[in-house]
């Protein structure tokens, strides 16, 4: 007997450390998931780095109010609707919360969600994945949940629109609050409320929907994988506004900076949606400073001050408005020079503000994409996009004042229809923007490359022969361009 006693307390005590050390290498998981049975929220987890995983994990008890190391997601425990009103409530409606509400609500976790009108913690680790790491096909459903409802199949494409008009309003509240603006003064600036609106539009305008205008999840999938700026909306919203701070993505860059412009003086067409919506259309994006070149509530209406302040000054953005309302302008990729000949490539384009935003690019019909010419008997004197003499695209006539938008049915180089109310219309604002380096800048850092960086096969011998390239030790580290 002593012997047997002796063997079954053995066995005891060797399942009891087996177990221990068991519990001691998965607790750490079934702590911060709540549930260890959570496999769909799991899979989401390990999207994130090791480093970016504890804040995902953590984010559920800091709406809460608990601190981390306390608690961590206990079963049973919900983050409500109104917490999540006080921790968003700067950055976005009222409208647009309950849609987050909705959007995190209707997720299935893979386990028993607690009773009661709350989102658990998988729910929101699994949301927060999908959002902010998640493909289209994942995000499709989350919109259209958004948008319409928890347990819909498909939504009309006027839901869609409301749903991106709340999330495109909440993303230029939370540029604002946050302090993300680049030097922009939206007090400054055009009709930001118009705005919204205007690009809402121009986004649900994508939609590929069916003859009845509903959109269905396959529907949305492929919207989303076309339109990028929507999941840049989305990531900047959920992350800034649930204090999602990731050390390897930083928020993502909607607007580009402003290098100067004399906001003491200026009302400016340009509004905060508008620069979203353009922005991308160019070639540098979000990183070419703007600079505002010319502005008649500034310099008056010369047509010889406006040559004057935008040639030999790199690309441009010119906008119009005219006095019907409309507003307008066209991209100049190259700098605009004096000469009775058609300059520019293939980046240039046309587009529309007000009453709709579009952009209208080259149809690769003609290479008539930037005219400027001034001080000629033979040639029409004035400034172009577009089409042909005495039909262009945008005409800004050197008698300062009048303009003509002769498109019909299309204009040739780019395929844009009449941008202004009247074919031949009367101008009421002009703006240029400087959007890239200046030429001299540029020169400069042309200048500061050695001869063999512009010759590689050069380079190449040398090193064959053994020479040592003396310029390279005295060159400055070249910085990150992430950083």
């Amino acid at each position: 007997m002593c012997r047997t006693r002796k063997w079954f307390w053995c066995v005891c005590v060797s399942v009891f450390c087996l177990h221990r050390e068991w519990k001691c290498q998965t607790e750490p998981l079934t702590r911060v998931m709540g549930n260890a049975d959570s496999v769909v929220a799991q899979k989401r987890l390990a999207r994130f780095r090791p480093d970016e995983r504890p804040v995902i994990e953590g984010i559920f008890d800091k709406l809460c109010g608990n601190a981390p190391s306390v608690s961590y997601g206990k079963p049973g425990k919900v983050l409500s609707l109104d917490v999540l009103k006080m921790t968003m409530g700067t950055m976005a409606s009222e409208s647009m919360i309950k849609r987050v509400f909705q959007g995190i609500h209707s997720i299935d976790p893979g386990v028993p969600v607690p009773p009661g009108d709350g989102i658990s913690h998988e729910q929101l680790v699994i949301f927060l994945a999908d959002i902010l790491r998640g493909t289209a096909e994942e995000r499709a459903p989350l919109v259209l949940a958004m948008a319409e409802s928890a347990k819909a199949t498909a939504t009309t494409t006027e839901h869609i629109r409301g749903f991106v008009e709340d999330l495109v309003s909440a993303a230029v509240q939370t540029l604002t609050h946050r302090g993300h603006l680049r030097a922009w003064q939206p007090d400054r600036m055009g009709d930001g409320p118009q705005g919204v609106k205007l690009l809402a539009e121009q986004l649900t305008s994508e939609l590929k929907s069916s003859d009845e205008n509903t959109c269905d999840i396959p529907c949305l999938e492929d919207w989303l994988f076309r339109i990028p700026a929507m999941a840049m909306f989305l990531e900047l919203l959920i992350g800034e506004g649930l204090g999602v701070g990731l050390p390897s993505r930083p928020p993502p860059t909607l607007l580009p900076p402003c290098q100067y412009a004399p906001w003491s003086d200026l009302r400016c067409l340009v509004n905060i949606p508008l620069l979203m919506f353009l922005s991308p259309q160019l070639p540098a994006g979000h990183s070419a400073p703007w600079r505002l070149l010319f502005s008649t509530n500034i310099h008056g209406e010369s047509f010889t001050r406006l040559v004057g302040n935008c040639k030999s000054r790199g690309p441009t953005v010119i906008l119009v408005k005219d006095t019907k309302g409309h507003i307008f302008g066209g991209f100049a990729s190259q700098s605009w020079e004096v000469k009775p000949q058609f300059q520019g490539d293939t980046r240039c384009f046309l587009f529309s503000v007000f009453p709709y935003m579009r952009v209208f690019t080259c149809t690769g019909y003609n290479n008539h994409y930037m005219y400027l010419n001034q001080g000629q008997q033979t040639m029409p004197n004035g400034l172009g996009m577009g089409g042909q003499h005495g039909y262009f695209g945008l005409w800004l006539d050197c008698n300062f004042g009048h303009g003509h938008s002769r498109a019909r049915p299309r204009c040739t180089t780019y395929g844009s229809p009449q941008l202004s109310g009247d074919e031949d219309f009367k101008l009421d604002t002009v703006e240029v923007w400087a959007v890239g380096q200046p030429p001299e800048e540029q020169e400069q850092d042309e200048k500061k490359k050695s001869i063999l960086d512009a010759d590689p096969e050069v380079q190449a011998m040398m090193e064959m022969t053994g020479k040592t390239l003396h310029s390279q030790g005295l060159r400055e580290p070249e910085e990150d361009e992430e950083q």
